[in-house]
């Protein structure tokens, strides 16, 4: 299996190579500037400036794509787009490291994490950006896509545990009442559906045990 991942060298980009790398995957680290990753191969491009021809061969993309401040939050949607108009018609799937913003919080879908009162206000922008590609990824019928939406406490520096709880549309809690996950082990989550190719053309969502 051949999987590149675009923006390797950002925090998820990083363990997502490294956790396809440890399983003996063909990896392509997809980068600006030097490589930071243990990938195998290297493509030091742009997302913006990637083609079809850059991406040919590959059975699975992830998008590890990430903007933070003011002026670059359109881009969540925009560089999600460019990612699909490449990929369009073409069997290779496409994988989103997403947010948890847009995840629902009751069974009629009316309602979202983002909506709560205690969500922080700070992060409001970042969850409306990316709700706004999910809605839009929604869309596309031309590309194999599937958005990973991970726990609301998504830690950077959180241990690997090696294990985590599946889940689709709806934020889920773990044993402890708690929604987080550590990047390491969204990674795992994240390969393994490189892998399975379980759920083409959904969003899922992945909590810690």
């Amino acid at each position: 299996m051949k999987i590149a991942v675009v923006c390797a060298n950002g925090k998820a980009g990083k363990l997502i190579v490294k956790e396809a790398v440890s399983r003996g995957l063909d990896v392509t680290a997809i980068v600006r500037e030097e490589n930071q990753t243990n990938a195998q191969n290297v493509v030091k491009k742009d997302l913006f400036d990637l083609t079809s021809a850059d991406l040919a061969g590959f059975d699975v993309v992830i998008d590890a794509f990430g903007a933070w401040t003011e002026e670059t939050l359109p881009q969540h949607s925009s560089s999600l787009k460019h990612l699909c108009d490449i990929l369009s018609g073409t069997p290779a799937r496409l994988l989103v490291v997403g947010g948890a913003g847009s995840l629902y919080v009751n069974a009629e879908h009316t309602a979202c994490v983002a909506d709560g009162q205690d969500f922080p206000d700070a992060f409001k922008p970042l969850a409306a950006a990316m709700a706004q590609a999910l809605g839009q990824l929604r869309q596309r019928q031309d590309v194999r896509w599937t958005y990973i939406s991970p726990a609301g406490d998504f830690q950077a520096e959180g241990i690997r545990t090696g294990k985590y709880i599946l889940g689709g549309e709806e934020l889920i809690l773990n044993s402890k009442g708690e929604s987080v996950i550590s990047y390491a082990d969204y990674a795992i989550a994240m390969i393994d559906e490189a892998v399975s190719g379980n759920h083409i053309q959904e969003r899922i969502s992945v909590v810690a045990e």
